[in-house]
Formats: C-alpha cells, structure tokens, sequence
C-alpha cells in the first residue's frame, strides 16, 4: 500500500500541487470485481482545500487515473454501518449516498480517522459520524499507512503551529544580539543553554525566599475558615427562621385559595339561579289566564295563547345537569304539567261545544238551501274557529291525546252536518233531474239518500213524465228501456246538463274549502310523523282512518298529505256514494247524458289533478269519473248491441236503418258536447266501435232483406253514412268516411247493372252472338257472311226494338227503381240517371258493333241517343 501511495502520490497529486493523507482501496457495494481508490488529500496552497479523490487503474493497467473528487465540505454523513463489529463497509453521503466496501477493516478505519481529523482541523461544518466508534475519533492514524510521500510523520503535521507576529519579533532581537546566530548555530544555541540555567537559578532562589509569605498566607486561610463556620452557623438559624415563614404562607395562601373558591361557587350558584328564576318563572296574568282566560273572545283567546305559549316555552327549557335534581324545579314541574293539564282539558271541552254549536246553528238553515241547489257557507264557522289555531297547534305538541280526540270530534259532527247538507242538495238536483215535486218521490226516490228504489217500470215511469207522449213506438238504437235520443228536447238535455254542473261546481269549492282549513286549524303543514305506535286499520263508518294502540283514534301516517285525505274521507263520505246514485239517475233518464257527465266530469277532474293530485276532491272525481265512463262505455256496448238485435219488415221497403239514422243523431250531439274537451280519445274509441259495428250490421241487414234489393240497401245507407262523416268533418274517421263513399258508389254502380239487366235483350243476344264469333277468330267485316248474323237477321231484330218499346221498357224500369228506392235519402234521380248513361253506353257498344261487322249495311237503329235522352227526361218529369 505505501508503494501504492508514493505512486499516487507522484504521479496525480504533485502535478496538482496536493498532498496525500490517506488511501483506502475499495469497490462498490454488489460489485467487487472493479476495485479503485479513495484518497484523502488537502493542496499545498493556502487557503488548504480538502478533497476526497477517486483513483483508479487504467484499462491497460500500467497507471493509474484520476476519476471524480469531492470536496470534502461537500460530505453530509459518514456512515461505518457498524461501530463494534468490523465490517468492511461505509457510505459517504454527497449530493447521493455512494456504498463501498473496502479491501480490509483496518483501512476503512485509518480512512474514516483521517476523514474526521481533518474536519475537525480545516471545517467549520462539521460532518456526521454514524456507526463510527468514538476510540476511532480520538486515535490518531497509523504512522506506517499515514506517512507523507516526503517520509515525514503526519502527527508532525497535526503538531505544528505557526508562529504569531509577538514570537517572530522576539526572536529576531534575540538573534540580532548575537551576531553569529546565523552563521554559528552551535555557539548561539550554547550560549542560549547558558542564559537559561541562570534563569533557572533565578527561580530557584525566588522561590526559597517566598517560604515567609507562603505561611503568612496560610495563616490568613485558617482564619478564613473560621470565619465560613460562624457565617455557616448564622445562615443555618436564618434558614430555621425562614423555615416557620415558609409554613404561615403556604397557610394563608391556602385560604385565599378557599375564599376564591367559595366566592366561584357563589357567582356560578348565583347564575344557576337566576337561570332558573328567568327561565322556569311564568307570570301571575299568564297563569290567570290559563285557569280563568275567556276562550270565547278575541281578547281572551289571544291571552290565552301568549300564556300557552310562555307555558310550552318555561316546560321545554333545557335545563342544565342536575336541575331536575332540585326540590325546587321538581315542584314547578309538576305546577307546569298540572296548569297544561287544566288548560288542555278546559280548551278541549270548549272546542268540543263549538263544533256542537256549529251543528246545531248549520242545521238551522238548511231549510233556505232546499229550494235552491246550493250548499250552505260555512266560511263564517271556519272564520270563527281560525282564531283557535294557535291553540290547536299548542295543544298538538304539549297533549297529542286530546288534540287526537278533537280531531275524531270534528270528524264525528262534521261528517254528521255535511252528510245531511249534501244528501238534501242531491235530493233537489234529482228532482230538479225529473221534474217533480217532492210527492214524487215514491216513484223512484227514497229520503234524502236519493238511492234509486222500486222497479225498474216505476223509474222508467218517472223518466218518461218530463217528456210527455213523445217516447216513439219504433224500434230504438238506444231501447234500454230508458228514453230515446230522438225523442228527447234539446232542452231537457241541457238542463241536466246544467244542473250536473252546478252540482260538481258547488261540491268543488265546499271540498277545496274544508281541506284548506283543516290544515291551517289543526297544522298539518308542519306535520311530519305523529308519535304513536302503529296499528292495524279500522273501517270509522265509510272511511279508512288509522288507529293507535294507545289512544284509539289515529295512527302515524307518513306525510301531512295523508292525514288530511283519510280526514277528508271521513267528513264527506257521502259524496262518492251520491254521486253515484245521481249518475246512476242521469243513465236511467237519457243514456246520453253520460255523454255530458263525462265531458264535465273529466274537466273538474283535470283541474282538482292540477292544484293537488293527491287530494280528496282529485281522487273522490277521479274514482267517479271511473263510474261515469263505466256508463259511457256500457252505452257504446248497449248501442252496438241493438244494432245486432234489429228486426226489419218484410213487408215494406228498408230505407235508412234505424241504428244509421242513431248514429248520426249521437255523431251531432257528441260533438257539440266533446268540443274541446280533455277526454276526446274517449269519443274517438267509441266512434270507431260504432262505425265499425254500423257497417257490419248495414252489410247484414242487406243481405236478409226480402223486400228491398241488398244493392238498395247498401246503397242508401252508406249514401247515408258518407253524407254524415262529411257534414261532421270527424277526423277519426277519414278512413271510414272513404270506405262509406266506396261502398256507395261500388253499390250504386252494381244496382244500376242489375236493375237495368238487358232492355233490348234479343239484340243483346244476337250482338252476343257476333262478339262469340270473332272471339273464335272470324274477323268482324266477315261476320255478315255467317247464315245466323247477316244483314237480313240483323234488321228483323232491330225492328222488334222501336222507339215506342223502348219507351214503355224504361218506363217500367222507372217505376220498379221507385220502388225500391226511400224518400229520405232522395236517390231516386240519381239512380236513374246512373242508367240513363249505362244504356246510352249499350247503345253505343251497339252502334260500333254495326259500324265494324257490317260496313256499308246502312243498318241503323231505329232510335238514337238523343231520343233516350228525351225517354228519361220525359219519364223522370211525368212521375
């Protein structure tokens, strides 16, 4: 290694002008096999800079090269990984931590000591040494590895010190003194020898004559010491003294320290009190108008809500731990409970006599209401009770069982009134209905329930009174045994439909009203869930209202919305069921006025979904609606079925089908009724039902017609049909209206053809005869040559057809189509011109046969066109 050195030495750090310290041949840690140096070195120059090199050999291996250097104020921390096992290992952390293992235990130490010694030396940041042994530190570095490559000894190095400006100048007056210091160096230092043993002597004698003062002075330290013990012994009475202060303090301050704390306990008792006094203290007037207050004035009912409220707010306060502790509070408690109680029970009561009262003063006038078809008011009732609210509301969150029995008290006598009010308003809007007067309530109206009794004769009686004699005996599309479309006035129909307006306008308002104030008297806009443990339902005479195990009257129900639907069941029970009955009147009256109902009844429907979909007035409609198009549809189906049913004489001719005739009767009044209505797509699938079913029984009718020709039949009926479809302009039924007017004109065409068969039917069969002979192949100027078709046969049989046979033929065909043919539909001209031009086309065909079979003949007929033309006429204008 010290080969090693001197090498490195001369041959990388002279040139540089540094000198090396220590060496260490190392490798990376993993990789053993790429072995190099580390040097530790500082430069020749001041300021000294220290460095730490990396050497290593050269790929051909004959010199070494210098790699990287590292400052040494640069390294952080210098790791041996362990400081009492030897291991070979240590990291030095630069900018990055490098690992290395060095070649032996004892260079890694000598490196690392040479590392510390020289930042103790020329650093004044001082590195880190972790896992380094502190006997490592302070060892200095083997002379045989640390040597200078000079062959001096590092400790010289370490030992030497410079010398200050003072040494420096002394020593040159010394050597100027002697002149031959310079050049006589053993003379100088002899004499220098010289001077320093009289020096010594000097002291020496010095020191033997300083005996004297040295007893002297220890004289004066036993006087001293003397001195300390009594000054020893007055600082231990001191001490003795201060001891018993010390003692008399630490009591009085102790009691302080109980005077502060009795006078914490004081103001902090002092403020629990006055919580208590401010908070739990309810004043004379509250309390008197708790017990005494007027519930039936303005003025003591707004006393007693302050009171009830200052009550609520001095029972909910939120007293701090350990209040409830207190005889006191406890006392005030119990006064509070017992001052709700009281006022709970008294408010109760009074409101149970007002709801009493409200009866009993509504009863009173329904008289002036059974003339009329209207509903009493009750808004002076709910503006009398509105005044309670507060209260109400008081008393649903202090005592929920008497405000629950209050609400089943309400219910109680407000379902009794209002099913009293509501049954005699049904009974006059069904008399009003019928036309009759009370006396005739024995004919299908029984009390004020306004069921239907009896047979279904003595109603069927009752309906047809307001319509006199004017029931027809014919066979009716609509002979349900209920009154005919055809035979009911305008009028009528409009009355009842007024009078089911009115009905549902005055049902409409009384609902929305009721509902309005049960929320506000009884709160139910904040109301959430009602405590109370769930039960199974009971049926509370007609409506389904929750109950409570504990108080028997309501259940918890899930939202506000709830609560005041099942009330509002409750209260009116009786609309749905009279409802139903006075539908169920209408139906029997005129089957149509379920045309009507519906239109009205969607409308009040639609317009309840609309404020709240989920409200008693929205679903009772919507439940009802149900029923009216229940009706609806049973009048469809009733119709269809008498189209089925329907018989025709075979003694006389058919005409307009009677189901025809209904249809376009309930086509005009349904769309005058259903003119912007909501419930159109209702109509439009009862317009096809029908259509359809009117088709399909015009087709049957026609073909078990005796009397009347099947082509007849069809024909004016579905003339009938298209004039209708066209004249109403249904949109729903464009397609219908096409196939009507197709199956007119297919009919029309095909009666004519059958009716007008062959006029002249002998030449009809001599021209069919011609035509079979050119379909053989003869060609047509050749068929004159045939013995049976030449010109002579050809004039024998045109002169059996003069213009006067011709005449009376169409005369007869004439008469035989008016038989046929209805007055009502007016087709008759129609018809006859249709074979006015179906001839003129035989003739035609006549004339062109002559014209290509016969060239040159002079073969004519022995009439022309314009005398048909004449023969119609003439025959058309003389009937």
């Amino acid at each position: 290694m010290t080969a090693i050195k001197h090498a490195l030495q001369r041959d990388i750090f002279t040139p540089n002008d540094e000198r090396l310290l220590s060496i260490v041949n190392v490798c990376k840690a993993g990789k053993k096999k790429k072995n190099c140096f580390l040097c530790a070195t500082v430069t020749t120059e001041r300021p000294v800079q220290v460095n730490v090199v990396k050497v290593k050999k050269s790929d051909k291996g004959d010199f070494y090269k210098r790699q990287i250097a590292w400052a040494l104020r640069d390294l952080a921390v210098v790791d041996a990984k362990d400081a009492i096992k030897e291991n070979p290992e240590f990291d030095l952390h630069f900018e990055k931590i490098y690992k290395w293992v060095a070649s032996s235990t004892a260079e890694k130490n000598a490196f690392i000591s040479c590392i510390w010694k020289l930042n103790q030396r020329y650093l004044r940041k001082k590195i880190d040494f972790v896992n380094v042994s502190s006997q490592l530190l302070e060892e200095s570095v083997p002379s045989g590895e640390n040597q200078s490559v000079t062959g001096g000894d590092e400790e010289a190095v370490d030992e030497y010190q410079e010398l200050n400006a003072r040494e420096e100048q002394d020593i040159e007056i010394m050597m100027e003194g002697c002149e031959y210091a310079i050049s006589n160096a053993e003379a100088f230092a002899e004499k220098l020898s010289r001077e320093l043993q009289v020096l010594d002597g000097a002291n020496i004698q010095s020191i033997m004559a300083s005996e004297k003062q040295v007893n002297i002075l220890m004289k004066l330290l036993d006087e001293a010491l003397k001195e300390v013990d009594q000054i020893e012994l007055k600082l231990s009475s001191y001490e003795e003294m201060l001891q018993s202060v010390k003692e008399q303090m630490d009591q009085i301050s102790e009691s302080n320290h109980l005077i502060h704390l009795s006078n914490t306990n004081n103001v902090k008792l002092l403020s629990e009190i006055e919580f208590l006094v401010n908070h739990m203290d309810l004043a004379k007037g509250h309390i008197k108008a708790l017990q005494e207050g007027d519930l039936a004035s303005s003025r003591g009912i707004e006393a007693c809500t302050n009171a009830a409220d200052a009550l609520l707010q001095c029972m909910n306060v939120a007293l701090h731990p350990g209040h409830d502790m207190l005889h006191a509070v406890k006392q005030q408690q119990q006064r509070f409970g017992d001052l709700r109680e009281q006022f709970a029970r008294r408010l109760a009561s009074h409101l149970n006599n007002v709801f009493v009262q409200q009866g009993h003063d509504q009863s009173s006038t329904l008289a002036q209401h059974s003339i009329e078809l209207t509903l009493p008011n009750h808004h002076p009732f709910h503006r009398d009770l509105l005044r309670y609210a507060k209260l109400m509301e008081w008393l649903k969150s202090t005592d929920y069982g008497k405000y629950e029995g209050l609400t089943k008290n309400y219910m109680d006598y407000l379902s009794r009134l209002y099913e009293r009010e509501i049954k005699d308003f049904f009974e006059v809007a069904k008399i009003k209905m019928t036309g009759t007067t009370k006396e005739s309530k024995k004919f299908g109206l029984h009390g004020s329930s306004g069921k239907l009794t009896g047979s279904t004769s003595s109603l069927n009686k009752l309906s047809v009174q307001s319509s006199g004699s004017r029931r027809s005996q014919s066979s009716s599309l609509l002979d349900m045994g209920n009154m005919s479309a055809s035979d009911l006035d305008v009028a009528d129909r409009t009355k009842f439909d007024k009078i089911f307006e009115q009905v549902l306008s005055e049902l409409e308002p009384l609902c929305l009203a009721e509902q309005d104030f049960i929320s506000k008297f009884f709160k139910l806009q904040q109301h959430q869930n009602i405590p109370g443990t769930m039960a199974e339902t009971e049926d509370l005479d007609g409506g389904m209202l929750p109950r409570q195990h504990n108080s028997g009257v309501l259940q918890s129900i899930s939202s506000e919305k709830d609560m005041i639907r099942q009330m509002m069941i409750k209260i009116f029970r009786c609309i749905e069921p009279e409802l139903n009955n006075l539908i169920a009147l209408g139906d029997k009256i005129d089957s149509f006025n379920s045309l009507y109902m519906l239109v009205k009844m969607s409308h009040h429907v639609w317009t309840a979904q609309n404020v709240d979909p989920a409200s008693f007035l929205s679903t009772t409609l919507g439940n009802v609606l149900v029923t009216v198009k229940r009706n609806f549809d049973k009048c469809i189906s009733n119709q269809i079925r008498q189209m089925e049913e329907v018989k025709i004489s075979k003694k006389s001719k058919v005409g307009i089908l009677p189901f025809v005739a209904e249809f376009e009767e309930f086509a005009g009044l349904a769309e005058s009724i259903f003119k912007n209505a909501e419930r159109r797509g209702d109509l439009d699938k009862a317009y096809i039902k029908l259509i359809r079913g009117v088709f399909v029984n015009v087709e049957k009718v026609a073909n078990e017609s005796q009397k009347t020709p099947r082509d007849v039949v069809m024909m004016e009926n579905f003339h009938h049909i298209f004039a209708t479809l066209s004249r109403l302009k249904i949109s729903c039924l464009e397609a219908e209206k096409k196939e009507a007017k197709q199956k007119y004109t297919d009919h029309l065409q095909s009666y004519v053809i059958y009716s007008l068969g062959q006029p002249l039917e002998k030449l009809n069969h001599f021209f069919e005869g011609v035509e079979a002979r050119v379909a053989q192949g003869i060609r047509e100027e050749e068929v004159s040559y045939q013995l049976a078709f030449n010109k002579q046969e050809l004039r024998k049989v045109i002169k059996e057809y003069p213009g006067k046979e011709v005449k009376k033929g169409l005369d007869n065909l004439y008469k035989k189509v008016d038989k046929h043919l209805c007055e009502e539909e007016n087709l008759l001209q129609v018809v006859w011109h249709s074979m006015q031009d179906e001839f003129i086309r035989q003739y035609k065909h006549f004339e062109g046969l002559i014209a290509r079979c016969y060239p040159g003949s002079g073969v004519t007929m022995e009439f022309t066109i314009q005398d048909i033309l004449d023969y119609c006429s003439s025959i058309a204008q003389s009937h």
